[in-house]
């Protein structure tokens, strides 16, 4: 059967320190394999209220019970808390998961500053962002990172372009139907898109009825009979913490299905990059969450 990309997204401190080891433990529960992308720099998770007048947010969080997920001293930082950097204060839960055998990688340095602010920075503003997370990165695991994964599936030419220049050989930075390389400009780059397939859980949660109880039976419908590889966005807040349950039983229906759980690299080393096609960067709406992303075409 087909594999199944598990690409985790870590946004906050409470994410690093309690999502993600409970993701690594039932992860190794379960045999599967994952890719941990972390955020490394400041946690200024409360910025994102102000996102309050975007068209789309205030149903996303009465969805999806942001306080529950999020907890109420993390909502707060960077407002009436300051916001503690991540990356020194978790670096030890970061090298554990490298030491147990999983996939790590960047997804931002400042989450909020990142997703609320690259679509229209210049390239300065750009690489100075990045670059703090990759030398970042290299203090807390003493080795470069090999990928890249948006926060909030967000990005700009200049962000794209330095994906290159660091040499990675592919990133999972949009949404999309399978994996490609993008255009800029009309000049290809040389990396390889992972984009995330499959609909993320809180793009669901609370739409059609669906509940924590029966929303992995939901995605499992998806990819039950399918021959198709997918890429699985999930979160260290959410499936690790509160929705970890619906996490383990989509673990355990997609091995029943005959599913191969693997990490990006695992999945980039078995493409053919010759044959892929090739797509602009282009922007669109993705049902269930607010705002334009990053998008494949077709």
């Amino acid at each position: 059967m087909a594999r199944i990309v598990l690409k985790i997204d870590v946004d906050t401190l409470r994410g690093t320190r309690e999502g993600v080891p409970n993701l690594a433990r039932i992860l190794e529960r379960a045999g599967a394999q994952a890719t941990f992308l972390f955020s490394l720099g400041p946690d200024h998770t409360g910025w994102a209220l102000r996102r309050v007048f975007k068209p789309g947010f205030l149903k996303k969080v009465s969805r999806t019970s942001v306080v529950e997920h999020y907890g109420i001293k993390t909502l707060l930082y960077g407002t009436l808390l300051p916001g503690p950097d991540i990356g020194r204060r978790a670096a030890g839960e970061m090298r554990a998961i490298r030491d147990a055998g999983f996939e790590t990688g960047i997804h931002t340095w400042d989450h909020v500053y990142w997703q609320d602010n690259v679509r229209k920075r210049p390239r300065e503003w750009t690489t100075a962002q990045m670059q703090q997370s990759h030398a970042r990165f290299i203090e807390i695991f003493g080795a470069p990172p090999v990928t890249h994964g948006a926060a909030g599936w967000q990005m700009n030419d200049f962000a794209f372009e330095q994906i290159d220049a660091w040499g990675m050989a592919y990133a999972s930075d949009g949404r999309g139907h399978g994996p490609y390389r993008p255009i800029l400009n009309g000049r290809t780059l040389n990396h390889i898109q992972l984009p995330t397939t499959l609909p993320t859980l809180d793009e669901m949660l609370g739409v059609d009825g669906i509940d924590a109880t029966t929303i992995a039976a939901h995605v499992l419908k998806m990819t039950d009979g399918r021959d198709t590889d997918q890429v699985f966005t999930l979160h260290a807040e959410l499936e690790g913490q509160r929705l970890a349950p619906a996490f383990a039983q989509l673990l355990d229906g997609w091995k029943a299905q005959g599913h191969r759980l693997v990490t990006m690299g695992e999945y980039h080393a078995t493409l053919d990059r010759e044959s892929l096609p090739s797509y602009p960067v282009t922007w669109g709406e993705i049902a269930g969450r607010a705002g334009d992303l990053i998008v494949q075409p077709g």
